[in-house]
């Protein structure tokens, strides 16, 4: 059994999805302790519930400890992965995307094809956007090899959720390539999506991608961004995801959501800004892939290398959980290597 202290660097929710998908692809019982221990409300939340939950029902995992508020629990995993249709309801508005990352890589080495309706918020700070996955980190994963789909089937917003998501992912037939982003090049082109909910009156998605537009061409960057209104959506709400595509295959991203008493102008400038300021920085991947990429380069037989436009506490602590079970890593200044497992179906 592997143990890992939930409170080390970031101490945070991230630590219980990672720790628990690597358990069930190296087939390792894990016991993890001080969960969420740096949080405001140390312990499990629904939403890290959720996770560890789909975790196990997708390798028949054994599981103590699993309720609100826990701050330990223990997880062991069956001998193989199933694959499947699936559905996750978290319950509430937490994060639907990161309950998705959590279990991809664990599908990627299943049986046979998962397809997964998981439901709760969608759009919200401190997680990625649906629009974000799918258009800067998959496409990065397909050249690793892996086979993913994400669809938004609902919209959903902090507090009500009610959001779903539609990830379907069918199984490797040999390891995860690696991924190798030495320089950024140049940029050839800017694409995003605007995105409301019940806020069509109020032209939300016209005036975040007309602020946004207006300061990437201050900066002499172009752009194309739909511009999305929504009537599915429970609750109203908002989002707004742009990314940048470059001569070296690079994609970097920013994304916002809409938040009580945050203008449409407000988000178009910070997501603007965003991507600017990872540009600037010469990456090869934006901050949120930074530390997204590390569980995929952890298990991909190779060495993995890009450089992030900062070590961020995400960065730091993924890197160290990848170490806990086993994969080699190495920082450089910002250049992040991970030398990979090599892992087979």
């Amino acid at each position: 059994m592997i143990h890992i202290d939930g409170g080390q660097r970031s101490g945070s929710g991230t630590i219980v999805r990672f720790a628990t998908a690597f358990a069930t692809l190296l087939r390792r019982p894990l016991h993890l302790f001080n969960a969420r221990a740096k949080r405001k409300k140390p312990g499990l939340r629904p939403q890290h519930l959720a996770a560890v939950r789909a975790c196990a029902e997708l390798c028949g995992a054994e599981v103590q400890g699993l309720t609100v508020g826990s701050q330990e629990f223990t997880f062991v995993p069956g001998p193989s992965i199933a694959g499947g249709t699936f559905n996750w309801d978290i319950g509430t508005a937490g994060s639907a995307t990161m309950l998705a990352l959590g279990i991809l890589p664990v599908a990627c080495f299943a049986d046979a094809p998962v397809a997964a309706r998981i439901t709760g918020g969608v759009f919200q700070d401190f997680a990625p956007s649906p629009h974000h996955m799918a258009h800067v980190l998959i496409p990065l994963l397909v050249r690793m090899g892996a086979s993913v789909e994400l669809r938004m089937m609902r919209a959903g917003y902090v507090p009500g959720g009610a959001g779903a998501l539609e990830l379907r992912v069918h199984p490797v037939r040999r390891p995860l390539a690696p991924l190798s982003l030495a320089e950024q090049g140049v940029v050839r082109q800017v694409r995003g999506i605007a995105f409301s909910s019940h806020l069509k009156r109020r032209q939300v998605s016209e005036r975040m991608a007309q602020m946004c537009a207006a300061g990437l061409a201050a900066a002499g960057l172009s752009c194309t961004i739909e511009r999305v209104y929504d009537n599915m959506a429970v609750h109203p709400g908002a989002s707004l995801a742009v990314w940048a595509l470059t001569s070296t295959g690079c994609i970097l991203g920013a994304d916002r959501a809409g938040a009580l008493r945050r203008s449409s102008e407000a988000i178009g400038r910070f997501v603007a800004n965003s991507l600017l300021t990872e540009l600037a920085s010469g990456a090869t991947t934006d901050r949120h892939v930074a530390d997204q990429l590390i569980l995929f380069a952890a298990f991909a037989a190779g060495l993995t290398s890009y450089l992030a436009p900062s070590l961020t506490e995400h960065v730091d602590t993924n890197l160290w959980l990848a170490e806990q079970f086993g994969a080699r890593v190495r920082i450089e200044g910002r250049r992040v290597e991970v030398e990979g497992l090599g892992l087979h179906r």
